[in-house]
This record gives C-alpha cells, sequence and structure tokens, in this order.
C-alpha cells in the first residue's frame, strides 16, 4: 500500500480544488482500485495528494453522490460496483413480480402505512396494507431495496395457509397483483438519504445519498 502513500501534490488550478481532486481521485480508481476495495485512511490519502482532510473530504463525498464510493459499516470507504441502470420512462408497464424480474422477495407484512401513501392508495389512514419488502443484488452487493404497498382488496384471494410469512406471503401477493389488469404507471426520481431500515439492508450508512424511485 506504500505506492498508494506517496506526496503526489496537486497543481494550481482555477476550478475548485476538491473538484480537481475528485477528478484525480476519479482516475486512480479506474487504475489502482477494484471493486470492493477498501481506500486508504483519509490521513493516507490527504498526504498523498498534499490536501487538507476537509477537502479531501469534499471530494470523497462528491464521489459517494457519483456512486463511485460508498461507506460501509464498521469496514470503511470502499470503491462501489457498477450502477444498475433503473428504467422509468418505459411505455410498457408490467407488474412487480413477474417471470422476468430480477428482485427477489424479503418479506411481507399486514402493517398501516405513512398517510401519504394511505392517501395515493385511497384507504382509510388507520386500515393496514400488504407491505411488501424486495430486494436487488449486482455484482454481489445489494443495489437497491423496494417496498411495495398493495391494499388487501386488491388481492382478496390472498390464502394466509397457501403464504404463511415471510417472503412465501410476499411472492403470493405478487401473484395475485398478475392477475389484475394493469391501465398505467406513474414515476418520479428523486434525491434522498437512506433510512435507518434501508441503509442496513444496502450495506450504507443511514443518511447515506440515495435515488428514490416512486412508482404509482
Amino acid at each position: 500500500m506504500e505506492d498508494r502513500v506517496g506526496t503526489t501534490q496537486l497543481e494550481t488550478v482555477p476550478e475548485p480544488k476538491y473538484w480537481h481532486l475528485r477528478t484525480v481521485l476519479t482516475e486512480a480508481l479506474d487504475s489502482e482500485f477494484s471493486v470492493g476495495e477498501i481506500l486508504p485512511n483519509e490521513r493516507d490519502l490527504a498526504a498523498r495528494f498534499g490536501v487538507a482532510r476537509a477537502t479531501l473530504r469534499q471530494a470523497l463525498e462528491q464521489l459517494e453522490l457519483e456512486g463511485r464510493l460508498q461507506r460501509r459499516r464498521g469496514v470503511g470507504t470502499t470503491v462501489a460496483p457498477p450502477r444498475m441502470g433503473v428504467s422509468v420512462g418505459t411505455a410498457q408497464h408490467t407488474w412487480p413480480g413477474g417471470p422476468h424480474d430480477a428482485w427477489q422477495a424479503v418479506d411481507c407484512a399486514l402493517e398501516v402505512p405513512p398517510a401519504a401513501v394511505a392517501e395515493t392508495l385511497v384507504t382509510g389512514r388507520d386500515e393496514p396494507v400488504h407491505v411488501v419488502r424486495r430486494s436487488r443484488v449486482s455484482h454481489g452487493q445489494p443495489v437497491a431495496a423496494e417496498l411495495l404497498y398493495v391494499p388487501a382488496e386488491s388481492v382478496p384471494d390472498l390464502s394466509a395457509i397457501d403464504a404463511p410469512s415471510g417472503a412465501a406471503r410476499a411472492r403470493a401477493v405478487l401473484r395475485e397483483l398478475q392477475r389484475l389488469e394493469l391501465e398505467r404507471q406513474e414515476n418520479a426520481v428523486e434525491l434522498g438519504s437512506a433510512r435507518a431500515d434501508d441503509a442496513k439492508e444496502l450495506d450504507r450508512l443511514p443518511g447515506a445519498p440515495v435515488l428514490v424511485v416512486t412508482t404509482r
């Protein structure tokens, strides 16, 4: 690791110093590091590039926002796997859980949804709905977590015997959805922060920047 902790100095440039450092770090990630590899600590990196640790943190945060790095609990800052594209503009509308769906069912429970979700679903504020949790993995790394809110009236034939709990119940809810005709979808994407439960599933720190895709 010593060859990565030298004393390379940054030249004076008109652009913000952290942005220039981000470019230099990007080149280093492409040539010196592999996916999942842990970066040297901040002190060593700052010494290598001759910058203050505050400048280094800005550059690292920018690369995290861009999906090049990820901070893993108890591990440190690692090189992130390639981003997985999410299509939000396709004209082909299908229910989740179809035969070619790459998402994996994790769990399902009857819960009262957040007020905004209940309003969207036009259900009572205290009316439980099926909350299906799914995940998606790329190159062995979790890259997305999903919550599906399904009103009980949408899957009236769901059998507790066939799907007692957990992933089996989640798959059963999705199978029942396939019986319905999907008329249309609306999608929205925004930058958000990972909630505690999502951060745990994604192996990120709570509050880490994430893309929030909302499909109705």
